[in-house]
């Protein structure tokens, strides 16, 4: 019996002795810490659209007399240089036997002009008299000019390098005056369109920069946003944003291409460094201390890009989180400043 009471007390000192041992050996983290701010955030904001013709790449060849298609040189796809011949036309009868009558009649005006001229030197007719037949010769030499201008207009050029969109007449049609015969594309008026959500568009403003992804045949380019149409299509439910795309760039119209632009808000986010974010099997989460103590917060990120992330839920401004040796951290963990 005397062995037992002697037993208990050592039992006791060696209990008491591990629980200062366990005590001291409570881990402590070293961290680095940084307050969540409000301030500006920036945000990646992908962007998908294609490239099109810009708004004076289109031009329409017409014919300039009634006539018919006698020759079509280049059809549509053909690459033209400037002054190449795109469709020829031949002047129909109608035209030829105006253009005669137009050449008749100025050079009876013209005669008629000179005749009254010699009249009014013999003062046989008034200053009225040599005013209305030269009034008269100006209009008949005018209309023989116009036919001699549009007859010797029907070989139909390229006004400048480009491309043939589509030639809407056939060989033999008999066309109208001012009647279409082909569109052309000019080559080096390019813009490009991208659809974007309705409410991404209210952030974006002309001058933005819209970063416009490469391929094999060409490099990325950047352009500024020239306008945004905020407006929703009703197929696409999207607005738009358009850009001027420089000569030289490569791109072609009707290529699909994707982009991004960084959008700014100022004072309007909580942020904090992207260093401080943690995950937890898909879910974000940050570490913020308070007395010495590290308490694991779970947060929901807006969208953003840069050096901060931008913080819709989790946390209050002001707060200090751990940016350094967070993955050392555990919820309730003490912790020292570095």
């Amino acid at each position: 019996m005397t062995r037992l009471w002697i037993a208990a007390p050592a039992l006791l000192l060696a209990a008491c002795s591990g629980g200062e041992e366990d005590k001291a050996a409570e881990p402590v983290a070293l961290v680095k810490l940084a307050p969540a701010t409000q301030g500006e955030a920036a945000q990646d904001i992908a962007l998908y659209g294609a490239a099109e013709a810009g708004p004076t790449a289109k031009m329409s060849l017409v014919a300039p007399a009634e006539a018919k298609v006698a020759a079509i040189d280049a059809p549509a796809g053909t690459t033209l240089r400037k002054g190449q011949v795109v469709v020829r036309l031949a002047p129909s009868p109608t035209t030829r036997a105006d253009a005669a009558k137009a050449a008749v009649d100025a050079a009876a005006a013209n005669k008629a002009l000179a005749r009254a001229i010699r009249m009014r030197a013999d003062g046989l007719v008034s200053d009225a008299d040599v005013e209305t037949a030269r009034a008269a010769a100006a209009a008949a030499n005018a209309l023989r000019a116009s036919f001699a201008d549009r007859l010797g207009s029907l070989a139909l050029r390229a006004p400048t390098a480009g491309m043939v969109d589509m030639v809407s007449v056939a060989v033999g049609d008999l066309l109208q005056p001012a009647a279409p015969v082909a569109t052309i594309t000019r080559s080096g008026d390019v813009r490009v369109r991208f659809g974007v959500d309705p409410d991404t568009a209210q952030t974006l403003h002309p001058g933005m920069a819209i970063r416009i992804g490469g391929n094999a045949v060409r490099a990325p380019v950047s352009v500024p946003i020239e306008s945004v149409n905020a407006n929703v299509d009703a197929q696409t439910k999207l607005a738009s944003i358009y850009a001027k795309v420089p000569a030289g760039s490569g791109l072609r119209v009707g290529e699909i291409l994707s982009a991004a632009v960084t959008a700014r808000q100022a004072g309007s986010a909580l942020t904090i460094p992207y260093a401080a974010l943690l995950d937890d099997a898909g879910q974000s989460y940050v570490y913020a201390v308070s007395g010495g103590i590290a308490h694991r917060r779970d947060v929901e990120t807006a969208p953003a890009t840069g050096e901060r992330v931008a913080i819709r839920k989790g946390l209050t401004p002001g707060e200090r989180i751990v940016i350094e040796g967070g993955t050392a951290v555990e919820d309730g963990m003490k912790v020292r400043t570095r």
